[in-house]
């Protein structure tokens, strides 16, 4: 039983290295500059341990893109708690969403492949957006159709989801600007945490707005 605990930690800790270290070195010089061998290296394992662990490059890379977000970087299941009031499910979604800036350079390192990725695309962000953002906006978008009482998600109902979702975004593109403005709103886990919160009351003002508005257009419309 020992043996068996002992082998399964040592294989979780080569597949770790090999993620941390291919995020590195991806982040650093791309994927066509990032070569196996320099990754394995860097990892500490075999040059084999790629293909036993993802089953090629592609696949670190791809691993290495996606997993030191966290489970529920981009994919907040709003559904699993779209009955609870809405600045609760607001305050939830916020606080999924932000969770990787509390993991401070290894997030830098992330940013900096995502950004890389759009310079030299792999087909990495369309994945994620088919996987993760798509599913993500679609569950925010039927969130607001149900509490704005519409029979269909009009592109005003899109642009309120992804104005929403931009306020999060804006601090994971802009936080080398914030580090330099305002530190303290994101140096610490306690102020991601605040952030959260602050930023579901934004939105519920924002929905809220956005009700107005519908409301007003209605009345003229029956005038």
């Amino acid at each position: 039983m020992a043996k068996d605990l002992h082998a399964e930690t040592e294989t979780h800790d080569a597949r770790s290295r090999l993620v941390s270290a291919g995020l590195r070195l991806f982040a650093e010089k791309g994927y066509e500059g990032a070569s196996t061998r320099e990754i394995c290296e860097a990892a500490g394992v075999n040059i084999s341990a790629i293909r036993y662990y993802f089953g090629d490059k592609a696949g670190l890379y791809r691993a290495a893109f996606t997993e030191p977000m966290g489970e529920s970087a981009c994919g907040t299941n709003i559904a699993a708690y779209a009955d609870l009031p809405l600045p609760e499910v607001l305050h939830r979604f916020f606080a999924e969403f932000l969770e990787p800036l509390k993991k401070g350079e290894e997030l830098g390192l992330v940013m900096k492949l995502h950004f890389r990725e759009m310079i030299e695309p792999t087909g990495a962000w369309q994945q994620e957006i088919d996987a993760e953002i798509k599913p993500q906006h679609d569950g925010l978008v039927a969130l607001l159709q149900a509490h704005l009482g519409l029979d269909r998600a009009d592109d005003d109902l899109h642009r309120l989801a992804f104005s929403i979702t931009g306020m999060a975004v804006h601090f994971y593109i802009g936080q080398d600007i914030i580090a330099v403005v305002s530190p303290p709103l994101l140096n610490t886990p306690a102020a991601v945490d605040t952030l959260a919160e602050r930023l579901a009351g934004y939105a519920v003002s924002m929905i809220n707005g956005e009700a107005a508005r519908r409301t007003r257009l209605a009345e003229l419309a029956s005038r």
